[in-house]
């Protein structure tokens, strides 16, 4: 009986390029058990020929290699045909060598000696990919293809594309932008679409959130000071907006700013200038700046807590994310997203979704929208012990039996944003630097949720 690493009888291409004959041999004759068409290299220059002819779906590649090394190969093969996976393999384990290759578009790295299990699992999950991308592609038709922003924001519902069209129209100059929203429907990821899909893409994308710090230390945050500008400051501090140079500030939640920062970010919007706390020296500002909100600031001007003046400063392209309950048909190619994603960050393989459990995930209310999703799908894979999505695993609110007016126990998005934090500290052990990366914030901004929702290792989540 073969094992699941041959998937769909499907004849996968797979090259193998070491210089070493002895693991180039090993490797090939193990490939060939499950029926994959082998190729092998000795080296760099041979091997991104063969790529040229045969174009495999899947290299695994040594790193240290005569005449073309093994990032040269990424490098070419990405340019051979971009939809190649290609798994680093070196001795050398280090972290420069870990985050290069991943930066060059790696689908993974491996270290040697080789643990077959880890081997065949990795093989398993890239080739999973492939061929869910090639299903994801054939499925979703070529105008909705095109829209699809980096493989971060996923959607086919009419409410998406027109998402995606004011992020085209926006990403090719320096206007400014307001995103709105309710929490977890993905502003960020549209943000940082923006920035990364136009002229801004090699500049900075500096996040600010909003709500994570007191008036006076944002103020700081976002101007910068001047040594003695207050007790502590002992040196001259450059601002988000310097930091952001000609690139991008997202401030996320600008509706909690205080009426004395509104007034200042009035004025830099005006004047595109700014001074740093304590200082007399004008900055010029550069930066293009995106807002975003998850309350309606239209209501809050009208209750007289928010400038009307900046709210229309901002408010040049206003881009309105749907909540997911508004387009339910999109679930599928969100879940086929997740799954792919939570897989390679847990080194998991929990690919077959039932009929039955599609249907439970698209008929809930999802309060949280698609992080609640996504928080659903990660607990489900942590605890599943097969490559099945059992229902049992996907843990939705339930309903609450004690109260006869509601049909849904819920909670806030507060505790949903607190609960969902934590499940990924947890599943990645509290490695905040996977953890930052899984969720799409920022390393500091990690730390400031965690700090405010009082989170450790040892703590339960909101009921």
């Amino acid at each position: 009986m073969k094992s699941n690493l041959a998937m769909d009888n499907k004849n996968y291409k797979i090259l193998v390029i070491d210089d070493d004959l002895s693991i180039r041999k090993t490797l090939t004759s193990y490939l060939k058990k499950f029926d994959y068409k082998v190729f092998s290299a000795g080296n760099g220059i041979e091997g991104i020929e063969i790529t040229k002819t045969e174009l495999p779906d899947l290299v695994l590649t040594d790193i240290k290699m005569p005449e073309a090394d093994g990032f040269e190969v990424l490098k070419k093969v990405k340019e051979i045909d971009n939809r190649i996976h290609v798994i680093m393999m070196t001795a050398f384990d280090d972290m420069h060598s870990t985050v290069k290759a991943m930066q060059h578009g790696a689908y993974d790295y491996i270290e040697k000696p080789l643990e077959i299990d880890k081997l065949k699992n990795t093989i398993l999950r890239a080739l999973e990919d492939k061929k869910m991308s090639e299903n994801l592609s054939s499925f979703i038709s070529e105008e909705t293809d095109e829209f699809q922003i980096q493989n971060t924001i996923i959607g086919k519902a009419a409410a998406m594309k027109e998402v995606y069209k004011k992020i085209g129209q926006t990403c090719t100059s320096r206007v400014t932008v307001l995103i709105e929203g309710e929490s977890g429907t993905g502003k960020e990821l549209v943000a940082r679409a923006i920035h990364f899909s136009g002229i801004t893409e090699t500049k900075p994308f500096i996040p600010v959130n909003c709500t994570a710090l007191s008036e006076s230390l944002l103020e700081s945050e976002l101007f910068g000071h001047v040594r003695g500008a207050f007790t502590g400051s002992i040196r001259d501090k450059k601002g988000k907006f310097e930091l952001a140079d000609q690139g991008t500030i997202f401030l996320d939640e600008i509706s909690e700013i205080s009426p004395n920062l509104q007034v200042q970010l009035l004025r830099v919007l005006q004047q595109k200038e700014f001074e740093r706390v304590g200082g007399e020296t004008l900055i010029p500002m550069r930066a293009r700046i995106i807002a975003a909100t998850n309350k309606d600031l239209n209501q809050l001007v009208r209750e007289g807590k928010f400038r009307e003046d900046l709210y229309f400063r901002l408010k040049v392209v206003s881009i309105t994310l749907p909540p997911l309950r508004e387009r339910l048909e999109d679930i599928p190619l969100l879940v086929s997203h997740f799954l792919a994603k939570i897989n390679k960050e847990l080194h998991k393989n929990v690919i077959k979704v039932p009929d039955d459990v599609m249907e439970m995930l698209k008929n809930n209310c999802w309060v949280g929208n698609v992080r609640e999703l996504e928080n659903a799908l990660l607990q489900a894979v942590v605890l599943s012990s097969d490559d099945i999505l059992k229902k049992e695993n996907v843990l939705l609110q339930k309903p609450d039996p004690g109260d006869a007016n509601s049909n849904v126990k819920f909670i806030t998005l507060a505790e949903n944003e607190r609960n969902h934090i934590k499940t990924i500290l947890d599943a990645v052990q509290w490695d905040k630097n996977k953890a930052h990366k899984i969720l799409g914030i920022s390393l500091p901004t990690l730390y400031s949720k965690i700090e405010n929702y009082k989170l450790s290792p040892f703590t339960d989540k909101a009921e």
